[in-house]
């Protein structure tokens, strides 16, 4: 019990830092303690001489961070006030990508670097052309329309792979309210051919993922609630089979009393998963060694939906929470 107790408390004083920091002029010495080492293997994750930053805040629900190294920018959706921002990492300036945004939510890249982006409002995926115009990749299933792409990857034979919750439809905050006409799932879309299939529809509510860094694995994170016909709290790994199908679905990471939401891999296989719910003390960034073993956390003072890795040599998290945008450099480069 002493353990535990121990344990509780490092946890509420890591967050508690991170919550009445002052972001705007405090110095913080070094290491940072919102930056909290479970286990020793975290250690050949994060600096000794590296602090969390706040970038910038100002949004409502911020989403779907990406980068862009080519023009050393990143781009993220604030679903709610339905435009797309933009971080310059010369000048640390932020403008509007983007306005209206389609009440824009996760954003990836293709293997060509053209941004794709899941939109709420005509509840499609679509990506941006090198010229600007936007091409609406998939919008409905059978004939009918999507309920509300979330989130969104890439796999290296170009299919494009996104889950479809439902929450830009549950109400007129995200997005615009309806009935769902399709069941929740996790689709497939081959732009070579233009089909689109299911991979899974397993989940209460389908939300973050990504592939391990060789593509063998796909990591799925489930946000619905417990009593949720296939609510899984756990975060789930699936063997990617031929590309295209999943297999042997299993638990990975255990995150209560959290849940988690967006989610990324380093090149070593480590998934770092964006905390925003369950107890406040958790809110932040989770990382998972690959035998699924939770080694840290990267303690914030609002709930963290999406991340991403970015900067010259892919070595900064970068972590979009509730209103605001923070930044971390790291040891690790992302996949």
């Amino acid at each position: 019990m002493a353990v535990k107790e121990s344990r509780d408390e490092r946890l509420a004083a890591s967050y508690e830092f991170a919550l009445d920091r002052d972001w705007e002029r405090e110095v913080v010495a070094y290491p940072d303690p919102a930056i909290e080492t479970l286990d020793p293997r975290f250690s050949a994750c994060v600096h000794h001489s590296s602090a969390i930053e706040r970038l910038w805040t100002g949004g409502r629900w911020l989403e779907g961070p990406v980068w862009f190294g080519d023009t050393r920018q990143l781009i993220w959706s604030d679903i709610p006030n339905d435009r797309m921002l933009r971080w310059t990492e010369e000048t640390g300036a932020v403008s509007t990508f983007r306005q209206p945004s389609g009440f824009s939510n996760g954003n990836t890249r293709d293997n060509q670097g053209r941004l794709l982006t899941c939109q709420h409002g005509p509840r499609s995926v679509t990506r941006t052309e090198y010229d600007g115009t936007i091409t609406v990749l998939a919008d409905r299933f059978e004939g009918k329309r999507f309920n509300a792409p979330n989130d969104i990857a890439c796999h290296p034979d170009g299919g494009i792979w996104f889950t479809d919750p439902g929450y830009g439809i549950m109400s007129d905050y995200e997005g615009d309210r309806d009935e769902p006409a399709l069941p929740t799932r996790v689709y497939r879309f081959d732009p070579a051919d233009g089909t689109l299939a299911i991979v899974s529809e397993a989940h209460a509510r389908p939300n973050g993922l990504c592939f391990s860094p060789d593509f063998s694995r796909l990591y799925l994170v489930d946000t619905g609630n417990p009593g949720d016909e296939g609510f899984q709290q756990s975060l789930t790994v699936y063997d990617v089979k031929d590309g295209v199908r999943l297999a042997h679905g299993r638990a990975f990471g255990e995150m209560a009393p959290a849940k988690s939401d967006g989610i990324r891999c380093d090149e070593d296989g480590r998934l770092w998963a964006a905390s925003g719910s369950g107890s406040t003390a958790t809110n932040g960034v989770h990382v998972f060694d690959p035998d699924g073993t939770r080694i840290g956390i990267i303690h914030l003072p609002e709930a963290c939906a999406n991340l991403s890795f970015g900067g010259r040599k892919r070595t900064r998290l970068f972590m979009a929470a509730s209103q605001s945008l923070y930044a971390l450099v790291v040891k690790v480069r992302g996949a």
